[in-house]
């Protein structure tokens, strides 16, 4: 991951859980992807699809997605675990979760993949990306629908990368469609895709999904604020000295007084 999330990873800490919230914004955390070196955990492939399908049943019971649309994933030893398509997120099981090598053929499970493997793949050529979660949600769609970007309006909006893109629409499970995303994903934790949905990524699920809640909570600040006018925006300095005061006093993260 890139510079833009980087310069204050130490001062970021690591989500406690995988579960969205998507009333509360993450906890500050200006920069918080790992260092563009680094590696991420890959997930036990014993346990991955368990815990893919629990965020899938929480992604649903916030909102974030209707019915079978979307797809979670999380990497794992050899390829990732990720959603099957046509799965009812609301319902998922660990047997609706199945096991891609990294040449795309099924490894584990009987069901096809979800059909945007390839933006899946596109997101994981970047080695510190540990999950990558897709929504439809809803504040997200809304902001592609009236911007090709959603400006940085809060600090929080670092820990995604700053200004979050709005790529072009192209067909689900188009060549296009990962190709875009994935460029995007290579300077940011987050992408809004038009007329379409989100999305995140990050150093493992818990990391995504909190990625996920907190983008739809600054789109859903950045909609309130361009319906009653229009919207201030952090200045490259502003931000700048966010990530130099997140750096110089551990914020987001417990410490001794």
């Amino acid at each position: 991951m890139t510079d833009a999330r980087t310069a204050a990873a130490d001062a970021a800490p690591t989500p406690g859980a995988a579960q969205p919230a998507a009333a509360q914004p993450a906890a500050a955390q200006p920069t918080g992807a790992q260092p563009a070196a680094a590696q991420s955990a890959a997930a036990p492939a014993d346990d991955a699809r368990e815990r893919v399908a629990a965020v899938c049943r929480a992604l649903a019971a916030d909102g974030l997605v209707k019915g079978t649309a979307g797809n979670v994933s999380v990497r794992v030893d050899g390829g990732i675990a990720i959603t099957a398509t046509g799965v009812v997120f609301a319902e998922a099981v660990a047997d609706d979760v199945v096991i891609v090598g990294e040449d795309r053929h099924l490894v584990l499970g009987h069901l096809a993949p979800s059909s945007e493997l390839d933006l899946h793949f596109a997101a994981y050529a970047d080695d510190a990306v540990g999950a990558v979660v897709h929504t439809h949600a809803p504040a997200a769609i809304a902001v592609s629908l009236v911007s090709d970007r959603l400006p940085c309006v809060h600090y929080q909006q670092l820990t995604l990368g700053g200004e979050i893109e709005v790529v072009p629409f192209s067909v689900f499970g188009s060549r296009e469609l990962a190709e875009t995303t994935g460029d995007a994903l290579s300077s940011a934790n987050a992408v809004i895709l038009a007329h379409h949905g989100a999305v995140t990524t990050g150093r493992d699920l818990a990391d995504a999904v909190a990625h996920t809640a907190l983008l739809e909570w600054a789109c859903d600040i950045y909609l309130r604020a361009r319906a009653a006018g229009d919207p201030a925006e952090l200045s490259p300095e502003q931000q700048a000295d966010v990530v130099a005061a997140a750096v110089a006093t551990g914020y987001g993260q417990k410490h001794e007084a």
